[in-house]
């Protein structure tokens, strides 16, 4: 069934909404639709509010729905109301509706994962009861599963029996991870959920306590001690996870993924953990790209757990980076489909489409505007900015900044500052820059104050204008 949509916007965007919108409809794989295009009265399509449609738009017509710019903000359930049909945000970017449409609209379902991730919290020997919870909170909102208690070689944890029930007290699941047999035992009989790391010599301990065991070769880098331990855990029917031990780079990365595929082709049914915390920690590298490595073999082995660590400070965000590509991989794996366009969140330095318009693109929409407001585009070339007096291009803002005249505006002339730096870096890096909008820095973005934004620039330019009178 062909729908009609309306499409609202604002002066400067109505001619490229109207050629992006033929070329979607054209494309044969695109669902078929008609458009209406209806220009508010505003120049900047993103300034536009529910209220301020409300206001200017009484009736759609015969559309079945309409669609706002992206960055437009606010409650849409009035507009619902007062139209008595769908009000939907496209996409941020005009020139992402080949994709929106391609989507028809639905987003990826990122809401199903089947692999566990247990955060280590390596020094919790160290920490107070209440400092432990205070980290595990953390790491829950970051995604985690499972809460796992370091002990540490040689340091007191006589607090530990009291940190699993409360963790326990506060439904979280727990594992404790040490190399001493009293430490195992009273993490077990404490109620811990796993015990970490169990071999074939310390598997006693499972027939002393409910805990789950992971199982670890009894000596580095021996498949077959493990397989012996798994073989008696089968045997007694004790449930277990095993673990071949993922070693970091020159200290046999490679045998150590080579392991993990035989233990899984040997056992394809039994759960396995991979400890990912030797790359990410041990790695000058940023962990997303590490992460997304790691679970597209994690899902092609099918492995079950994750041991994460979030220690070094370039690792601040390994947890919450694990959670976004456990979900992203399994969606791709059930679709049978590579792991691209499901999420943005592990491009933190770069964009897949950073340049949506080109040179001469930006020197049209420049040729229309009649005002004194600059507005900043970036292309491949460098950075953009314009107003009705003029287009300034380069790649360096300092070389700008003496075209703008505003050394006697130190409000406008900060907020210039801002954009304009903002628009460098992400010309250099490769980003996408919307004007107004911080530079998405995927799973490491910050929640926005937009508000703020976007008021100190109006009132900056409210006291030029009031200068200039």
């Amino acid at each position: 069934m062909t729908q009609n949509l309306l499409f609202l916007t604002g002066k400067l965007a109505e001619k490229s909404l109207n050629k992006v919108l033929s070329e979607v409809q054209e494309n044969p794989k695109t669902p078929p639709f008609k458009y209406r295009i209806e220009q508010i009265g505003v120049s900047v399509a993103a300034l536009m509010t529910p209220d301020l449609i409300a206001r200017r738009v009484k009736q759609t017509g015969d559309a079945d729905k309409v669609i706002i710019p992206g960055l437009c903000q606010g409650d849409l359930t009035k507009l619902e109301a007062q139209y008595g049909i769908p009000v939907e945000r496209g996409p941020e970017d005009l020139k992402d509706l080949p994709q929106y449409f391609g989507h028809a609209g639905v987003e990826p379902d990122l809401s199903r994962y089947s692999v566990q991730i247990f955060s280590e919290i390596v020094d919790a020997p160290y920490l107070s009861v209440a400092g432990v919870i205070k980290k595990a909170e953390q790491f829950r909102q970051q995604g985690a599963n499972v809460i796992d208690l370091g002990c540490l070689p040689g340091v007191p944890f006589p607090h530990l029996a009291d940190t699993v029930k409360a963790l326990k007290q506060l439904d979280f699941k727990v594992s404790v991870d040490s190399l001493n047999t009293d430490d195992l035992l009273t993490a077990g009989h404490a109620g811990a959920d796993y015990l970490l790391s169990l071999t074939e010599k310390t598997l006693w301990i499972a027939n002393e306590v409910a805990s789950t065991p992971v199982l670890i070769p009894a000596k580095p880098h021996s498949l077959v001690s493990l397989y012996r331990a798994i073989d008696l855990c089968i045997q007694s029917g004790k449930p277990f996870i095993a673990d071949a031990i993922l070693d970091p780079i020159h200290f046999g990365l490679t045998d150590s993924i080579v392991r993990y595929q035989k233990l899984r082709k040997k056992y394809p049914d039994i759960q396995i953990m991979m400890g990912i915390g030797n790359l990410t920690e041990l790695t000058d590298a940023d962990t997303t790209g590490i992460n997304a490595l790691l679970f597209g073999i994690i899902s092609e082995l099918g492995i079950n757990a994750v041991l994460a660590t979030s220690v070094s400070p370039h690792a601040v965000n390994a947890i919450a980076e694990a959670d976004i590509a456990r979900r992203m991989m399994f969606a791709a794996k059930q679709d049978s489909r590579l792991p691209r366009g499901y999420s943005n969140d592990l491009l933190g330095l770069h964009d897949r489409r950073p340049f949506t318009y080109s040179e001469d693109e930006i020197r049209e929409i420049a040729a229309q505007i009649k005002d004194p407001s600059f507005r900043i585009q970036v292309s491949e070339s460098g950075l953009h900015i314009y107003n009705r007096d003029g287009l300034f291009e380069h790649t360096d803002p300092f070389a700008l900044y003496p075209h703008l005249k505003v050394d006697d505006d130190a409000s406008h002339a900060f907020y210039l500052g801002v954009e304009l730096a903002r628009a460098q870096i992400a010309w250099q890096l490769k980003k996408r820059y919307v004007q107004d909008q911080e530079l998405d820095w995927g799973a490491a973005s910050e929640a926005q104050n937009k508000i703020a934004k976007t008021a100190h620039r109006e009132a900056s330019l409210k006291e030029k204008r009031n200068k200039n009178r």
